[in-house]
C-alpha cells in the first residue's frame, strides 16, 4: 500500500469563516492524484489534527466548506479526502473497497504536516464516512480518538435497508450480499474490531432512516463485547440530520470530547 501522502497541489479556496483559512489539496493516495480540502485556524499555532470522512458517494454527501470550517474553528486542523473519482480526481470510488486507501493516506499525510501536533490525529465519520473511520483507526492504532457520527457500521446491513442504493452497490461491489459475502464483509469494520485501540464515540439519531441506529448498537455491542472504551449518545428526536441549533453544540461537545481523550499521550 502506498501512503506516500504527498501533497502535489494546494490552492486556497474561498472560506466562508474568516477565522480559517481553506486549502482545495490534490494528494497522492495508490499512486492516484485524489483532492480534498484543507482547514487550517488563521491564528499560528500547532493544533490538533481532525480527518473528517464523509458520507454518500460521488456527488451525494459531498464535503461542505463550512462543515470544514466549523470543525477546524474549534481548533483543529482539518483535512476532508473527497475520495478518488471525485472533484477531478483519479481512478473510481467503490464504497468503502479500495478508496479506503484514500483514507489511510489522508490520515498520513495530517499527521505529517508541521502544524499538526504530535500524535493527536483525531478520525471522524459520518454516514458512509463512519466505516471509512473505523477502518482508519483499525489501520493506524495511533490515531487519537475516533468519532461516528450517523454511521454505517455493516455493509449487508445497509444494502437491506437502503433500497434506493442496492443498484449502485451491486454495481461498486459486484452483487448483493448473497452472491458477494466476502465482498461485504470485507467492507464491514465488525469483523476486525479486535485490532481498534483508539477511544471511540458513536452519535446516532433513533429516527434516523438513511443509517438505522441499528448500525450503531451493533457497533457499540461489539466494541462492548471486546471490552474497548466506547461512549454512545444517542438522541431519541433526530434522524440523519439533526436541526442547526442541535448541530452546532453537538459539535462543540464532540470537539471537547476529542480534546479530552489521553489516548497516545
Amino acid at each position: 500500500m502506498n501512503t506516500n501522502a504527498t501533497i502535489i497541489n494546494k490552492q486556497h479556496f474561498p472560506s466562508p469563516n474568516p477565522l480559517v483559512r481553506l486549502f482545495l489539496v490534490t494528494y497522492m493516495s495508490e499512486g492516484l492524484k485524489v483532492k480534498g480540502l484543507l482547514a487550517e485556524p488563521k491564528e499560528k499555532g500547532i493544533y490538533e489534527g481532525f480527518l473528517y470522512l464523509r458520507g454518500g458517494i460521488k456527488n451525494v454527501g459531498m464535503v461542505r466548506p463550512a462543515r470544514i470550517a466549523q470543525f477546524a474553528s474549534e481548533g483543529f486542523v482539518v483535512f476532508a479526502p473527497f475520495y478518488r473519482g471525485n472533484r477531478g480526481g483519479e481512478g473510481n470510488e467503490d464504497f468503502a473497497g479500495e478508496d479506503r486507501n484514500d483514507a489511510f493516506s489522508a490520515f498520513h499525510l495530517l499527521k505529517n504536516l508541521p502544524n499538526v501536533q504530535e500524535n493527536r490525529v483525531h478520525v471522524f465519520g459520518f454516514s458512509r464516512g463512519g466505516v471509512m473511520a473505523l477502518f482508519t483507526a483499525i489501520q493506524y492504532p495511533e490515531a487519537a480518538s475516533i468519532v461516528t457520527w450517523g454511521g454505517v457500521s455493516d455493509l449487508a446491513l445497509t444494502y437491506m435497508e437502503r433500497k434506493d442504493m442496492r443498484r449502485m452497490m451491486k454495481r461498486v461491489i459486484g452483487g448483493s450480499p448473497k452472491t458477494k459475502t466476502a465482498e461485504y464483509e470485507s467492507r464491514t469494520p465488525l469483523y476486525e474490531l479486535e485490532k481498534l485501540k483508539p477511544p471511540v464515540l458513536i452519535i446516532h439519531g433513533e429516527l434516523d432512516h438513511n443509517v438505522s441506529v441499528e448500525h450503531a448498537k451493533r457497533l457499540e455491542q461489539r466494541l462492548q463485547s471486546l471490552k474497548k472504551h466506547v461512549e454512545t449518545w444517542y438522541f431519541k428526536n433526530f434522524t440523519h440530520y439533526f436541526p442547526p441549533s442541535i448541530n452546532r453544540e453537538v459539535v462543540q461537545d464532540l470537539c471537547l470530547w476529542m480534546k479530552n481523550q489521553k489516548y497516545g499521550i
